[in-house]
C-alpha cells in the first residue's frame, strides 16, 4: 500500500452451488485454479466456499470501480460455467455453518484448532479497506480518533439480514458472528505506536498468536504496509456501495490527520458509546439513530451520514472522490443489501412462498448483483 491516501479494496464473497443456492460443497478447486489464471490475486479464505480478491493501492477510484466491475463479472461467469455461483453479502442465506468445510491447508488448520467452533461459525464475508496514511502522521492515532465513525460505515454496508436460514432481527448481523472470535471488535484505545507494538511484541512472543495478521479487529494498521485498514463492512452486494464505502473512510481517514485535535481526547466513555452505536448499526442499519456524546440525545443515521459528508468534502475535492462519496446519500435513499433482501424475503413469503424457497429468490438476486447481471438496479 503506498503513503499520500491511496486505497485498495478487498472483497470477500461466498462460492454458491448455482442450482441449490446453498453453499458449495464440491467442484471448488477447479474453479480456483481457473480464478488464479485469469486473477493471481484471487485467494481463499478460511472456509472452502469464500474467495477473496483485493485492487492494487489506487489514488483513482474510477480506477477501482473498473477492476472490481472486471473481477466480478468475469470471475461471475469463471463459476456458472462450472455450476456455481458468487455471492456478495454479509452472510449467507441459506447456508448452515455445521455443514461448511474448511480449506484443507496447515497453516488454517492451525488456526482452527485454537479456534474450535468459534471458527467453523465464522461463515461471513467482509469488505476491507485499506487507505494509505503518510510518513509521519501515526496510523495507531488515527485508529484511535477514527472509531466515532466507524458505526456509520458499517449502517451503510448492511447486508447480513439472515443467519442459519433465518431471519435475525438485525440488518447487519455478520458483526454479531464475527464477535465470537479473539481480538475481534473495537481495539483497545492505545497510547501511541509504541504502546501498540508492545501489545503486539508481547502476544506473539507469547505464542498467544503466530501472525499478527490474526488480530481481527475492525480498525487496524496493516501488518504488511503503512495503511490502516477498516474491516467493519459488511461485504457490499452492489459494487456502488463497496465505492461509497472506501470513498468515505478514505476522506475520514485524510480530514482526521489534517485535524489531529479532532477526538484527540476519547475515553473508555467515548468508546463504550461509539460500541452502543456499532450495535445500533448492526440492529437497524440506516434506519436507526446513534447517540451523541456532546449532545447526549440520540440523532438519525441520515442526519450523521449528511454532517460527515459536509465535514469531509474539502478532502473529497482534494481526492477527486466527490462521485463516489456522494453514492452514500444514494445508500440511504434506496436502502442496503439488508433492505432489499428483507424486502424480497417478504414479498416471496406474501405470494405463499415457503422460507427456504423465498430464501433462495434472496440468494438469486444477491447473485446476480454482485456480478452485474440484474437489468433493473433496485
Amino acid at each position: 500500500m503506498r503513503a499520500d491516501f491511496d486505497v485498495c479494496l478487498e472483497e470477500e464473497v461466498f462460492i454458491n452451488d448455482a442450482g441449490k443456492r446453498d453453499a458449495a460443497r464440491a467442484r471448488t478447486r477447479d474453479f480456483l485454479a481457473a480464478c488464479r489464471a485469469a486473477y493471481p490475486q484471487v485467494r481463499t479464505e478460511l472456509m472452502e466456499p469464500q474467495l477473496v480478491w483485493a485492487t492494487d493501492p489506487v489514488s483513482d477510484l474510477a480506477e477501482a470501480r473498473r477492476a472490481l466491475a472486471a473481477l466480478r463479472s468475469e470471475l461471475g461467469a469463471l463459476a456458472i460455467a462450472r455450476g456455481l455461483a458468487l455471492m456478495a453479502s454479509g452472510t449467507h442465506p441459506l447456508a448452515l455453518w455445521s455443514r461448511v468445510r474448511p480449506r484443507e491447508q496447515a497453516a488454517r488448520g492451525r488456526v482452527l484448532r485454537d479456534l474450535q467452533m468459534v471458527g467453523s461459525r465464522n461463515v461471513v464475508c467482509g469488505l476491507s479497506v485499506g487507505v494509505g496514511v503518510p510518513e509521519g502522521v501515526s496510523r495507531v492515532d488515527l485508529m484511535n480518533r477514527v472509531q466515532p465513525y466507524l458505526p456509520l460505515l458499517l449502517a451503510l454496508s448492511t447486508s447480513s439480514p439472515f443467519w442459519q436460514a433465518q431471519r435475525t432481527g438485525l440488518l447487519g448481523y455478520r458483526l454479531a458472528a464475527a464477535r465470537e472470535l479473539p481480538r475481534s471488535g473495537l481495539p483497545p484505545l492505545f497510547r501511541d505506536e509504541e504502546d501498540y507494538a508492545r501489545y503486539l511484541d508481547t502476544v506473539v512472543g507469547a505464542g498467544a498468536i503466530d501472525d499478527p495478521r490474526h488480530v481481527w479487529w475492525v480498525i487496524c494498521p496493516s501488518p504488511t504496509g503503512p495503511s490502516l485498514d477498516l474491516r467493519i463492512a459488511d461485504s457490499c452486494t452492489r459494487l456502488d456501495d463497496a465505492l461509497a464505502i472506501a470513498a468515505l473512510y478514505r476522506c475520514l481517514v485524510r480530514h482526521l490527520a489534517r485535524n489531529p485535535d479532532l477526538h484527540r481526547d476519547l475515553t473508555g466513555a467515548s468508546q463504550a458509546i461509539a460500541a452502543e452505536n456499532c450495535w445500533r448499526a448492526q440492529r437497524y442499519g440506516i434506519h436507526g439513530s446513534f447517540v451523541c456524546e456532546t449532545t447526549r440525545a440520540a440523532r438519525p443515521v441520515a442526519t450523521v451520514l449528511t454532517e460527515t459528508l459536509a465535514l469531509v468534502a474539502e478532502d473529497a475535492r482534494a481526492l477527486a472522490c466527490e462521485a463516489e462519496l456522494d453514492l452514500a446519500r444514494w445508500i440511504v435513499a434506496r436502502g442496503t443489501s439488508a433492505d432489499r433482501q428483507l424486502a424480497l424475503f417478504t414479498e416471496a413469503q406474501g405470494r405463499g412462498l415457503p422460507p427456504r424457497e423465498a430464501l433462495a429468490e434472496v440468494v438469486d438476486w444477491l447473485t446476480a448483483e454482485t456480478v452485474g447481471a440484474n437489468p433493473t438496479r433496485h
